[in-house]
């Protein structure tokens, strides 16, 4: 028997509980131009989905407290920040308010970083930024 052997690089991806997963895909798309890689909907509607931005993947997933995986919404909180680097946080930013999140703190220059921080509406805080040269 043989078997083929497909070529893996390593990687790291987060995976962001949420509820709502569809809409929460719907708006990563609107928000910060992501594409859908992959999706699998149960026959209840539970999404689980792959993410790129520009290259960057992250995954999307309904909460599920059977598997311990729980939504900020749930926690009262996110338990995780997502560092999106992107050569104009200003507009994406800005779009990202546009398509709902709210805004935690304004682009700004500070600690050798164009930075600003946006709260998506399923609970989660994405810095989005870029570094400056130093």
């Amino acid at each position: 028997m043989s078997t083929t052997t497909v070529p893996v690089r390593t990687s790291l991806a987060p995976m962001l509980s949420v509820r709502r997963g569809a809409q929460a895909v719907e708006f990563y798309v609107r928000a910060f131009g992501a594409a859908e890689r992959f999706r699998i909907e149960s026959p209840d509607g539970a999404v689980v989905a792959r993410l790129s931005v520009d290259g960057a993947e992250f995954w999307v997933s309904d909460e599920s407290p059977a598997h311990a995986n729980y939504s900020p919404e749930s926690l009262g909180g996110g338990t995780v920040r997502m560092i999106l680097t992107v050569a104009d946080p200003d507009a994406s930013v800005a779009r990202a308010v546009a398509a709902g999140a709210r805004e935690i703190v304004a682009v700004k220059e500070d600690y050798g970083w164009r930075l600003g921080r946006v709260r998506d509406p399923f609970g989660h805080d994405w810095e989005i930024g870029h570094p400056l040269a130093s």
